[in-house]
């Protein structure tokens, strides 16, 4: 079939469009897909785990408010089931989502989706990164099985080849926003889209998580107790471009070994060679 633009289609279920709309449709094809292949089990069902960010880079075609609305309208209706009870931390407000079958305006006979290995371990480091603090999971779980209800959206396998540069971004950022605030008591969020930006900017610079925590030691040394100074621990200054060049430079400089004065000797000729 040839396409008004060279570009993978979204796939999506008509009959499942006439029973819940169409916005709802795309959402559920997502997510059902995502439960497929996640790793994360509570309460004997498999969850997905997202902030309204995260679902904007799944949906871009979709604002904030219509991912809200959809998400709302859906567990009204009780097809979609949400939680952030299983966050480890209470400061933290992502939600985890996961679909009531049984609430579904249709039946299914489970059937598990294929296994691709690419998939699944793309779909695992995702999860994983972006919330380290899950526990380990268990090996049985790969047995529970959903029912099929087609392929992802496809402009996510566009992604696939730059995923583990942005998994692996994702895990810095939550590792040094937690050491961050760790250090200086504050709660700054690494899912916040202006903090990543000047983390990956940072990253994609050359420099490594062992820079930033080090940077962050420095900074929290000389700023932590002054009260003028205190402020500007956060990740909009430590991270800017210029200011963090400057505070690694600041480092190479503080471990540089301090330069003995070389003592010229004092020659006395009055007393001759003895």
């Amino acid at each position: 079939m040839k396409l008004l633009i060279n570009e993978e289609p979204i796939p999506l279920l008509p009959s499942l469009a006439m029973k819940v709309g169409l916005n709802s449709a795309i959402f559920l094809q997502q997510l059902h897909y995502r439960l497929n292949i996640s790793k994360n089990i509570r309460e004997g069902h498999k969850w997905v785990f997202n902030s309204y960010d995260d679902w904007k880079e799944e949906f871009p075609f979709w604002s904030l408010n219509t991912i809200k609305r959809i998400t709302y309208d859906l567990e009204q209706k009780g097809y979609l089931v949400s939680t952030s009870k299983h966050n480890k931390m209470k400061i933290d407000n992502t939600k985890w989502y996961r679909i009531d079958y049984e609430k579904l305006p249709f039946s299914y006979t489970p059937n598990d989706i294929p296994a691709n290995p690419k998939w699944d371990a793309a779909s695992t480091q995702r999860e994983t990164a972006t919330n380290p603090q899950l526990d380990a999971v268990p090996t049985h779980i790969e047995t529970v099985a959903y029912p099929t209800m087609g392929r992802p959206i496809t402009k996510e396998l566009k992604k696939l080849k730059n995923k583990p540069i942005v998994e692996k971004n994702l895990d810095v950022a939550q590792s040094v926003i937690q050491y961050l605030n760790d250090k200086t008591g504050k709660q700054f969020k690494a899912e916040s889209a202006a903090t990543r930006k000047f983390i990956n900017g940072r990253i994609k610079e050359g420099y490594t998580q062992d820079d930033f925590i080090r940077v962050i030691d420095l900074k929290t040394k000389q700023w932590l107790n002054r009260h003028d100074f205190s402020t500007f621990l956060r990740p909009s200054t430590l991270f800017n471009a210029t200011n963090f060049e400057n505070y690694v430079n600041e480092l190479v400089v503080s471990q540089k070994p301090k330069k003995q004065l070389l003592v010229m000797p004092v020659l006395d000729f009055s007393r001759g060679d003895e």
